[in-house]
């Protein structure tokens, strides 16, 4: 397995793009629910959101742990990569089951900035995790494939330029199996908004830019499918497992940020003539944040190395992700005791890492489902209803 200490030149130029980027810059942003444009820019233009893209498209041609840490060092540094880490595991769809065709107009692209894919259409309001039984269709007339459907929580989309979307194409009644029957498109939104696709903001607590997009006899040309039409949920899967390292990365990072707060603060802080650290009370809940956030890196890279040897990998990006939000969930309590009253001071920033790192207990996957994968599919245990 790879260990952490195997990346301090991806780490260390990954810090230092993003120490240009102090507290209060994102502060300012999380305050004005803005979009990090500049700093999404920065990091496009040093390659790092190209790392998953191969060299002969124009990009790093990076392993997906390596790609891990550059999303564990954003949110490590204080940043938030949930602006940004659809151009991860978004585009690897493409990547894996893409044509050449596709690829090769697209991802060069992608990789200079001149392109924006971060966005993934899957989720429907009334279907939620039960991502077989979803509504959206695509019915194929002649060299269009027409959309109608709705989907919910798609981020990003008002900063991307391309979407991937997935929708039924044969009715779920008509098929042996219900993972079947579903196809991936890209949608080009720079055509497409306005002219069958409109978008609905969803206010929320995290300042995390999500959409209702809404398709009224959306129009994609056959070219656009990606993969086989009726495999597009298997095709899917490959993208989400490199998200769940991917967001686990994150957690990862975000628990790191929070032990580092909690030590210093503690070192620092005077009460009764000497360091608030200096009493166990303080320093066990702070050691074992820190112990957990290593245990999380662990399988993160476990999951990162079977994916990248091609090999299943379903269960361990799984628990990364809910070993990982857990560690960094806990993490964030700690930090915010530690600080005591001052954990709600905006000049600490806790407030606003708590609030982003909370959202992954529950998305893009609840833990509560991962929990429902392993018991059944790993554990063999019946099905829960």
């Amino acid at each position: 397995m790879r260990s952490a200490e195997n990346y301090e030149e991806i780490r260390g130029a990954v810090r230092a793009l993003c120490a240009q980027f102090q507290d209060a810059y994102f502060r300012k942003v999380d305050a004005e629910r803005g979009y990090p444009g500049e700093f999404v820019a920065a990091l496009t233009a040093a390659g790092w959101l190209a790392a998953l893209i191969p060299q002969e498209f124009g990009g790093s041609g990076l392993s997906l742990a390596e790609a891990s840490v550059i999303m564990e060092e954003i949110n490590r540094g204080g940043g938030n990569a949930g602006a940004c880490h659809g151009q991860m595991y978004v585009m690897n769809v493409l990547v894996r089951h893409g044509s050449e065709t596709q690829k090769r107009n697209y991802l060069p692209r992608i990789a200079s900035g001149q392109l924006r894919l971060q966005s993934m259409a899957v989720t429907e309001p009334t279907t939620g995790t039960d991502t077989t039984k979803l509504k959206t269709t695509a019915v194929r007339k002649g060299d269009r494939y027409v959309v109608n459907g709705q989907k919910v929580w798609i981020s990003r989309v008002r900063h991307s330029d391309l979407m991937l979307l997935l929708a039924r194409t044969t009715p779920l009644a008509d098929v042996q199996r219900k993972s079947e029957g579903m196809s991936v498109f890209l949608v080009d939104l720079r055509e497409a908004i306005g002219h069958g696709v409109s978008l609905r903001s969803i206010p929320n607590m995290v300042n995390h830019e999500t959409n209702e997009v809404l398709f009224d006899n959306l129009e994609v040309p056959v070219e656009n499918l990606i993969g086989e039409e009726g495999h597009g949920f298997k095709h899917i899967l490959d993208g989400w497992n490199a998200e769940r390292a991917l967001i686990a990365a994150e957690c990862i990072g975000d628990g790191h940020w929070f032990v580092e707060r909690a030590t210093k603060y503690a070192n620092e802080r005077v009460v009764f003539d000497r360091a608030i650290g200096r009493n166990q009370g303080v320093q066990f809940p702070i050691a074992e944040s820190y112990i957990e956030v290593e245990a999380a890196s662990l399988m993160r890279f476990k999951a990162c190395d079977l994916y990248d040897a091609g090999t299943a990998c379903g269960a361990e990006a799984n628990m990364a992700k809910l070993l990982a939000a857990k560690a960094s969930w806990e993490a964030a309590n700690m930090c915010l005791q530690t600080h005591g009253g001052f954990g709600f001071a905006s000049e600490y920033d806790i407030e606003r890492k708590f609030r982003e790192t909370r959202l992954y207990q529950v998305a893009p996957i609840s833990t509560n489902l991962i929990l429902s994968y392993v018991a059944e599919h790993v554990l063999g245990l019946p099905r829960s209803f």
